[in-house]
């Protein structure tokens, strides 16, 4: 039976972004909100059938609550993948159902599966049949120009009847042809109504919302309509905006609030970790957290010493010293 968690498990997370929400990106953002729900990349059923399955599911236990975001359409392996996923430890598994990418159609999912979503409600049984944790789905409002309400309606109403409770919509149509995935997430207009309609006539689902969202007021404003917001490029570009989510959105800010400079100590000594054990070199980490100083003086000096080749060689508590000094 697929697990029905309370509603506020997803009332505030960070978006799964391809090349960007590794498990050291997740290790930063959850230095910065203890509560906010976090998603991995996308991870294809093909990478998990016959590729590296340690290094796609590994991740830090600090990370919870976490989620999988998968990619696929065929439910005997989307069961198979689902399974592993609870097993390695994952919170949630996610069906991406929004993604636009040609790779992404080559491999026939993301977003063009909304237009078959009797395959997707058959793809959503197969997991919930195979796992206790809750598979959740997320998509777009449409497909192309089509404009219609009910066209996402119908999606939602056939793959909830198959196990689904939860689904993120990124309120925007997918443009199969003619657009690359960043004019995907900028140029077909938000529809936030079209969501706020679905929780209205589909009540006993919790539904979320993504896209364009880049404050704590617009975030407000959506929960008065919807149950969850997902948040994705703002939260990684301006990621000190998380350390206000956990006070203002769950209720429960930390005895002791950490200051930047705190983070970013915290995040050598990560660093240091990972090198010891894994041979990750400091960069490849040190990369998630250029947007810590967004806003503030000497920020962009601050990018510079953190993201400059140059200094590859050194350790990171080197790099963090000279850092340092041009803050």
């Amino acid at each position: 039976m697929n697990a029905v968690h309370p509603t506020n498990f997803w009332r505030l997370s960070v978006a799964p972004m391809m090349d960007w929400t590794d498990r050291h990106c997740r290790y930063f953002h959850r230095l910065l909100s203890r509560h906010a729900l976090l998603y991995t990349e996308m991870v294809t059923t093909g990478a998990l059938l016959h590729g590296d399955v340690p290094r796609h599911l590994s991740f830090n236990a600090e990370e919870h609550p976490l989620a999988l975001q998968l990619g696929g359409s065929e439910p005997t392996d989307l069961a198979h993948c689902a399974r592993l996923g609870e097993q390695w430890g994952y919170d949630e598994i996610n069906l991406n159902c929004g993604c636009p990418s040609e790779r992404v159609q080559r491999g026939a999912f993301g977003a063009c599966l909304m237009a078959e979503p009797q395959l997707v409600a058959d793809c959503v049984k197969a997991m919930v049949d195979v796992v206790s944790i809750p598979v959740t789905v997320k998509h777009r409002i449409g497909i192309d120009r089509g404009e219609s309400y009910d066209f996402v309606r119908d999606f939602v109403g056939t793959v909830s009847e198959a196990g689904c409770n939860t689904f993120i919509v990124h309120a925007r149509n997918a443009w199969l042809q003619g657009l690359s995935p960043k004019e995907n997430r900028e140029i077909p207009p938000l529809r936030y109504e079209l969501a706020h309609r679905l929780k209205t006539d589909f009540p006993q689902l919790v539904i979320c919302v993504n896209g364009g969202i880049k404050t704590s007021e617009q975030v407000a404003q959506q929960l008065e309509h919807v149950d969850g917001v997902m948040v994705g490029r703002e939260a990684y570009h301006n990621p000190w905006w998380l350390s206000v989510w956990d006070a203002e959105f769950f209720g429960c800010a930390p005895e002791v609030a950490m200051t930047r400079e705190q983070v970013e100590e915290q995040m050598v000594a990560y660093m240091e970790r990972e090198a010891a054990a894994h041979g990750t070199p400091w960069y490849s980490i040190a990369r998630h957290m250029l947007g810590l100083r967004h806003g503030l003086p000497g920020a962009r000096r601050w990018r510079q010493v953190w993201s400059d080749h140059r200094l590859k060689t050194l350790p990171a508590r080197e790099v963090l010293a000279r850092a340092q000094q041009n803050r």
